[in-house]
């Protein structure tokens, strides 16, 4: 299996155990109150969130990077209009690729943006660059953030 297909492979593996843990609790009969269920904690202390699988830039819809990501691929290039899922709605990014990324407040790479360095770099809250709930295109660089 080359490593793109396990790249897939685990993204859509992360994406479904995302799907399961995030299913809310049922009750256990009419008129009875919900048991509430524990789930598991990943040894990283992360609940609930999906990990940005390595050569991929992920936006969060929630600060730290909580709920479903939107996954790009970095060596697909940039977005000019990010898709309606997360278009308007990022709020924290993770950038596990060799190539930094601009996300930008407007489509076509305009307006405010912040860059994210490459290799790990990461902005768990973009209401600290007035970015929050403002993500429209992502640009994919080779050059350094600056």
């Amino acid at each position: 299996m080359t490593a793109t297909v396990k790249h897939a492979v685990a993204a859509i593996a992360l994406s479904l155990l995302s799907l399961a843990l995030a299913a809310p609790a049922q009750a256990d009969a009419p008129g009875k109150p919900s048991v509430a269920h524990h789930q598991a904690v990943p040894a990283s202390g992360v609940r609930d969130g999906v990990d940005c699988p390595d050569g991929y830039v992920c936006i969060y819809p929630e600060v730290n990077f909580g709920g479903q990501p939107w996954v790009k691929r970095a060596v697909d290039g940039s977005v000019k209009d990010l898709p309606s899922a997360i278009r308007d709605r990022g709020s924290s990014i993770r950038n596990n690729s060799g190539r930094t990324a601009r996300v930008y407040e407007k489509r076509n790479y305009a307006g405010r943006w912040v860059c994210v360095t490459k290799s790990g770099g990461s902005i768990h809250d973009l209401r600290g660059y007035n970015l929050n709930d403002q993500t429209r295109s992502l640009k994919i660089n080779r050059n350094d953030c600056g």
